[in-house]
């Protein structure tokens, strides 16, 4: 499959054994769910580093656990009561340093970092010739230009996790090459505010932008998925992992949420990637590719499944849509800014400071200050993540001024 994968394979770990599995951020949603899939198969999977930001008790039980060779965690200041919680023998680090260690391990890393500090754990995995089981978009969307360096390394290759790009994945290993294919089609749910108008959702809160109809997922995803920003977060990975165009990126409604996406070919046939809910098929899939789990997750009944509705988004009420399409088009490190701002505004609404309408508004005036050069280095991306916060925060204050 040429379209921005590495060659397929062995199914197994380099040595022979078993597929040896780093976790970073294992402690969140993705990270639970990849242990219990690896739990589910011991005989293929054996996890050999566990890391996570702070999570220290959860992090400790699950080292007495699995027994891994590493375990790391963010907090520098809880290094000393994490080599105090885990089994002996068992190597501790703190630290961003250590959660890229992390990753500088076994055949397989899985990054379920969230947000823009999941950004070493990616190069570190890539830059080592690891496989990615990339479940932080935002590394990809905001280091685009120097992930894609890292990519070159020998041996480095992406599976992503999330469910539409894996998706995609699956159907793309079924068709041609990138010049067979005429659209890439990603579906989303329309989140729990879908069919709204921008009155009706003038006032909703934070419980309610958390009540996700179909996925189980972190606050902040939750609230991306709320906005649409998280399926424009997912065209720019989409044009990232695949090197398609945006102008054969389309993004569907789908509130089944059984239809994961879809590719059109030149000729005309769709091949689709269908299932229930369950991340933890995704998951399974990037950890073993290419060879499918032996367990089934998400297998529909196709005696229950009555109807797939499909419609277009309102850009009209969700404007982060589009935003995110500007900045992908734009390239260089715009796409690094409306992360930033993005991660700004969506943490200032679930502290109560903003509106859900105004994330939009908070990301637009953010990339309407935007100003960074072309980057070389994965620190030029940091330095547009700083500078976009430090607008975005500057837009949180004048709208609270003009509130």
């Amino acid at each position: 499959m040429d379209l921005g994968t590495a060659p397929e394979r062995p199914a197994n770990g380099h040595h022979g054994g078993p597929v040896r599995v780093s976790v970073v951020g294992s402690t969140g949603s993705i990270g639970t769910q990849a242990l219990d899939v690896i739990a589910a198969e011991p005989e293929r999977f054996q996890v050999v580093a566990l890391a996570a930001r702070r999570s220290l008790e959860v992090l400790a039980t699950q080292a007495k656990a699995l027994r891994p060779e590493l375990v790391a965690v963010a907090d520098d200041e809880m290094a000393s009561a994490l080599g105090r919680a885990v089994p002996r023998g068992t190597t501790v680090l703190a630290g961003p340093d250590g959660l890229a260690e992390a990753a500088r391990r076994g055949d397989v890393v899985l990054n379920a970092v969230v947000g823009f500090a999941g950004l070493p754990v990616t190069l570190a995995a890539l830059e080592s010739g690891r496989r990615l089981a990339l479940a932080n978009k935002e590394s990809l969307i905001a280091g685009g230009p120097v992930v894609q360096e890292a990519r070159r390394t020998p041996g480095a290759e992406i599976v992503p996790v999330d469910s539409e790009h894996c998706a995609l994945h699956q159907c793309l290993r079924a068709g041609g090459g990138a010049e067979e294919v005429g659209r890439l089609v990603l579906t989303a749910s329309g989140g729990p505010f879908r069919g709204r108008d921008v009155e009706e959702l003038a006032a909703v809160g934070v419980e309610e932008a958390l009540a996700h109809p179909t996925w189980r997922m972190g606050p902040k995803v939750t609230v991306d998925s709320s906005t649409l920003m998280n399926k424009g977060l997912e065209v720019i990975e989409a044009h990232e992992l695949f090197g398609i165009d945006y102008d054969r990126i389309t993004v569907v409604i789908h509130p089944q949420s059984v239809v994961h996406s879809m590719v059109e070919f030149t000729d005309g046939a769709t091949i689709a990637q269908l299932s229930l809910p369950d991340m933890r098929l995704p998951i399974g899939y990037a950890l073993g590719h290419p060879r499918r789990l032996a367990r089934a997750y998400g297998r529909l009944d196709w005696s229950e499944l009555s109807r797939l509705d499909f419609e277009l988004p309102d850009r009209s009420v969700f404007a982060c849509l589009s935003l995110a399409e500007q900045a992908g088009r734009a390239g260089g490190l715009m796409p690094a800014w409306l992360n930033a701002a993005n991660e700004v505004a969506v943490e200032a609404f679930l502290s109560g400071r903003i509106a859900w309408g105004d994330i939009a508004a908070v990301v637009g005036d953010t990339l309407d200050s935007f100003d960074s050069p072309d980057p070389s280095t994965a620190q030029d991306v940091v330095e547009a993540d700083r500078r976009a916060r430090q607008h975005a925060e500057s837009a949180l204050e004048h709208r609270g001024r003009v509130a």
